[in-house]
């Protein structure tokens, strides 16, 4: 698989590393699929002494960081970060929107922050913004292939073996998703949060409707790329596989 957006990536062509550094799990987990699923290296820590160790051995590009920490806090990691990386970029997250919070936050150094509850649109849109702030170079790269199936994200065309598939708005964010992730099993659950951003508690009989039509498209008349995994969910990959 390779992919057609224009992506923020390392000097080497690598991609993003982001630490994510969150104690409450499930919260550290969507951001932690959200990060990776823009195509970013990610590692996550669950404390204060946890996420200076990771940072040292990681090396990352940009921190998420929860200010309120069990152990040490966020504002006391950044200071140890900082140590080492002096230009490290530092999104902070807080549940606290006290101006004070704010000020301390920025004065030691944090770039940005975001206050919890917060849509992951703009948390993605304030690291891309500290990415570039940092020198991260935009590299392009082919379209989104896996197999005989070409998906080109700038101008939305999507073709098998040559042939032009007409898809929806959201029959094309459905294939993307699945394209992105071969030969993983996506529950519906995480479609859902990916494709219709609905959160958790979605009707996934939408997913089976959409790949329904996805298949009728995608692989009619063709060996089948798209598959079920009962009790799973879906799994796209190459016909051959």
């Amino acid at each position: 698989m390779t992919l057609v957006d224009a992506e923020l990536r390392r000097a080497d062509g690598a991609p993003v590393r982001v630490l994510v550094v969150e104690d409450e799990v499930s919260l550290a987990e969507l951001l932690t699929m959200a990060l990776r699923y823009e195509g970013w290296d990610v590692r996550s820590a669950g404390d204060g002494l946890s996420a200076v160790r990771t940072a040292r051995e990681f090396g990352p590009d940009l921190v998420v960081l929860d200010i309120m920490l069990p152990d040490i806090d966020g504002l006391e990691v950044l200071r140890r970060l900082r140590a080492g990386t002096p230009t490290l970029p530092v999104l902070f997250l807080t549940a606290k929107d006290a101006v004070e919070d704010r000020i301390a936050g920025l004065t030691v150094g944090g770039d940005d922050y975001v206050t919890k509850p917060f849509s992951l649109e703009e948390v993605m849109a304030r690291l891309r913004a500290l990415l570039r702030r940092s020198g991260m170079t935009v590299a392009r790269t082919p379209a989104v292939v896996v197999g005989d199936l070409v998906l080109d994200e700038d101008s939305r065309e999507v073709c098998r073996d040559g042939d032009i598939v007409e898809l929806t708005a959201t029959e094309f964010e459905l294939l993307r998703y699945l394209m992105r992730n071969p030969r993983r099993v996506l529950s519906k659950a995480q479609i859902l949060d990916q494709v219709w951003h609905y959160d958790f508690g979605g009707n996934s009989n939408v997913v089976e409707l959409y790949i329904s039509y996805l298949r009728k498209k995608v692989d009619a008349g063709r060996s089948p790329m798209i598959h079920t995994m009962r009790g799973a969910g879906y799994v796209l990959k190459p016909a051959a596989d």
